[in-house]
C-alpha cells in the first residue's frame, strides 16, 4: 500500500515549476501588450482633447489670425506632430455657416505580441464640433 502511494507521488513532482513558468510567460506577454498599447491609446485620447480645443480656438479667434478652418487645420497638424500621429493622417476641416467641424482619421499598427506575431490595428476616427454657445 505504501509503495503504491509513493508511485503516485513521483508523478506529481515538478508541477509547480511548470505552472509558475506558464504564469510568468502569460504575465510577461500581458505586460508587453500594455507597454505597447497604452501609449498609443493615450496619444489618441490626448489628440481628441486637442481637437476639441482647436475647434473652440478656431471659432473664437478674431479673423485677423486667418479663417477658422486654417487656424483649426494648423493647430491639428501641430498636435499630430506632438502626439506622434502617422504621417498619412486624414485631417478634414469644414465650415458650414458659423460651425466648424474637424474629422481626423488614421490607422496605426500596434505590436501586441513580441516578434511580430500579432499586431493590432488601432483605428482613430473622431469628428469634433463646437458645443454650447459656440454652436448657436
Amino acid at each position: 500500500m505504501n509503495n503504491l502511494q509513493n508511485q503516485k507521488r513521483i508523478a506529481e513532482r515538478g508541477g509547480a515549476a511548470v505552472k509558475l513558468l506558464l504564469i510568468a510567460v502569460v504575465l510577461i506577454l500581458i505586460a508587453n501588450a500594455g507597454y505597447n498599447f497604452i501609449p498609443t491609446a493615450y496619444q489618441g485620447a490626448n489628440f481628441k482633447q486637442e481637437m476639441e480645443t482647436a475647434i473652440v480656438q478656431g471659432v473664437s479667434l478674431p479673423s485677423s489670425y486667418g479663417t477658422p478652418t486654417e487656424v483649426v487645420r494648423e493647430k491639428l497638424q501641430t498636435a499630430a506632430r506632438v502626439n506622434e500621429i502617422p504621417y498619412d493622417v486624414l485631417i478634414d476641416v469644414k465650415q458650414n455657416k458659423n460651425i466648424v467641424t474637424a474629422r481626423v482619421y488614421y490607422a496605426k499598427k500596434v505590436p501586441i505580441l513580441p516578434f511580430g506575431v500579432y499586431e493590432y490595428d488601432y483605428v482613430f476616427d473622431h469628428t469634433a464640433t463646437p458645443g454650447g454657445f459656440l454652436a448657436q
